[in-house]
C-alpha cells in the first residue's frame, strides 16, 4: 500500500506543476494582448520569425498606423469642438460649414416669419395704412431672404425693419451678434485648416534607407534628411525612437516599448541648420540599444526606428513636424550615403537625384560590443577592420618565424664552439 501511495505521489506533483504552468500570468493574459504582442511573446516565437512581415508603427509617409477603438467617452470630443472640426476630413468640414450657415438662416427666417404672422402683417400686405414689422415681407421665402441679408449684412434696401416693432429690433440685435460669432468660428476653423503645416512636411524628406558603417573609428547608425523648399525650417531639431517589444525580468510584456536613440542631444548636434541635406548620426556605444547587434543578428530583430523632425515654418511661424520610420529590412549594414552637395561657380548645388543613393564600404560585421572587446585585447583603434587586424597578426607571426631560424643557428653555432673548446 505504501508503494502504491509513493507511486501516486509523483502524479500529483506532475498535476500541480501542470496547473502552475496553466495559471502562469502569461498564459492568463495572453488572449487579452494585441495580436502583435501575442506573436512577439518569447514562448510563441516561430521558426519563421525573421521572415515574417513586420507591422509598422509609423508609416513611411509619417502617418501613425494606430486606430483607436472602443472609445466610450465620446463626449470629450465635443468639449474641444474647434479641434474636432479642424481634424475632420475636408468633405465633412465643408458639409458642416454649409449646414451651419443654412440652419442659422432658416432658424432666424422662421422667427421673422412668426413675428410677422403673429402681428398680423400677412393680413395687411396691401394695406398702405398698416405699418408692418418688416416692409415687403409677404411670406416665408421673403422672411428667409431677409434673414440672409441681415446676417450677411448685404442690405439690398428692399426689405427694411421699422421702428414700430420692438420684438423685431431685439431679434435683429441677437441675429447680428450670433451671426458674427458663427462667422468668426467657421471662418477661423477654415483658415486654420487651410494653413495647417501638415502640407509643409511633404517637402521635408527622409532617406529611404538607414545605414550602419564606421565613422571616426566608431560604428554609427545614420540616415539623411533634407528640405526641398527655399524657405527654411526655423529652429529645426531631430529625434529618434526605437520601437521594440520586450519582456521584463519579472515576466511583464511591454508591447511597442519606446527607447530614445541619442542623435546628438548632449552635444547639440540634434539642432539642425537645414539648408542642405544633412546626415544624422547615432554613435553605437554602451548606451545604445544596438550595442550588441551584429550584421548577422540585425535581420532577425523585430524593431522599428521612428525619426521625428520638428521646427517652425518660416513663412507662418507655425510648428511643423515630419515623421518617418525604418524597419530592419531598410537598415543597410556596411553602406554610406552618396554625397549630394557640389561646389559650382559661386554657389553650392544639391543633387536630389542622389539623395537616397548609397554605396558599399568596408565595415566589420561584428557588433560594437565585440569590436570594443577586440580592440581592448589587441589595443588597436576601432577604425581598423577585422581583416586588417588578422593580417597584421599574420605578418607578425611570419616575421617571428623568419627571425627564429637565424637565432637558432646562432645558438647552435655557439653551442658547437663551446663543445670544441671543452674538448681542447
Amino acid at each position: 500500500m505504501e508503494d502504491e501511495g509513493s507511486e501516486k505521489t509523483p502524479n500529483v506533483l506532475e498535476g500541480d506543476s501542470m496547473d502552475q504552468d496553466v495559471e502562469s500570468p502569461v498564459a492568463i493574459h495572453q488572449p487579452k494582448l494585441p495580436k502583435q504582442a501575442r506573436d512577439d511573446l518569447p514562448r510563441h516565437i516561430s521558426r519563421d520569425r525573421a521572415k515574417r512581415k513586420i507591422q509598422r508603427y509609423v508609416r513611411k509617409d509619417g502617418k501613425c498606423n494606430v486606430h483607436h477603438g472602443n472609445v466610450r467617452e465620446t463626449y470629450r470630443y465635443l468639449t474641444d469642438i474647434f479641434t474636432t472640426l479642424v481634424d475632420l476630413k475636408w468633405r465633412f468640414n465643408l458639409l458642416i460649414f454649409v449646414m451651419v450657415y443654412t440652419v442659422t438662416w432658416l432658424f432666424f427666417g422662421m422667427i421673422w416669419w412668426l413675428i410677422a404672422y403673429i402681428r398680423g402683417d400677412m393680413d395687411h400686405i396691401e394695406d398702405p395704412s398698416w405699418t408692418p414689422c418688416v416692409t415687403n415681407l409677404n411670406g416665408f421665402v421673403s422672411a428667409f431672404l431677409f434673414s440672409i441679408e441681415t446676417e450677411t449684412t448685404i442690405g439690398y434696401g428692399y426689405r427694411v425693419i421699422t421702428d414700430k416693432c420692438p420684438e423685431g429690433i431685439i431679434l435683429l440685435l441677437i441675429q447680428s451678434v450670433l451671426g458674427s460669432i458663427v462667422n468668426a468660428f467657421m471662418v477661423g476653423c477654415m483658415f486654420v485648416k487651410i494653413s495647417q503645416p501638415k502640407k509643409r512636411a511633404e517637402t521635408l524628406v527622409f532617406s529611404t534607407h538607414a545605414v550602419i558603417s564606421m565613422r571616426d573609428g566608431k560604428l554609427c547608425l545614420m540616415f539623411r534628411v533634407g528640405d526641398l523648399r527655399n524657405s527654411h525650417i526655423v529652429e529645426a531639431s531631430i529625434r529618434a525612437k526605437l520601437i521594440k517589444s520586450k519582456q521584463t525580468s519579472e515576466g511583464e510584456f511591454i508591447p511597442l516599448n519606446q527607447t530614445d536613440i541619442n542623435v546628438g542631444y548632449y552635444t547639440g548636434d540634434d539642432r539642425l541648420f537645414l539648408v542642405s541635406p544633412l546626415i544624422i548620426s547615432h554613435e553605437i556605444n554602451q548606451q545604445s540599444p544596438f550595442w550588441e547587434i551584429s550584421k548577422a543578428q540585425l535581420p532577425k530583430e523585430e524593431l522599428e526606428i521612428v525619426v521625428i523632425l520638428e521646427g517652425m515654418v518660416e513663412a507662418t511661424g507655425m510648428t511643423c513636424q515630419a515623421r518617418s520610420s525604418y524597419i530592419t529590412s531598410e537598415i543597410l549594414w556596411g553602406y554610406r550615403f552618396t554625397p549630394v552637395l557640389t561646389l559650382e561657380d559661386g554657389f553650392y548645388e544639391v543633387d536630389y537625384n542622389s539623395f537616397h543613393e548609397t554605396y558599399e564600404t568596408s565595415t566589420p560585421s561584428l557588433s560594437a560590443k565585440e569590436l570594443a572587446e577586440l580592440a581592448s585585447r589587441a589595443e588597436l583603434p576601432l577604425s581598423w577592420s577585422v581583416s586588417s587586424k588578422l593580417n597584421q597578426h599574420a605578418e607578425l607571426e611570419t616575421e617571428e618565424e623568419e627571425k627564429n631560424p637565424e637565432e637558432q643557428t646562432e645558438r647552435n653555432g655557439d653551442v658547437a664552439n663551446l663543445e670544441n673548446e671543452s674538448k681542447v
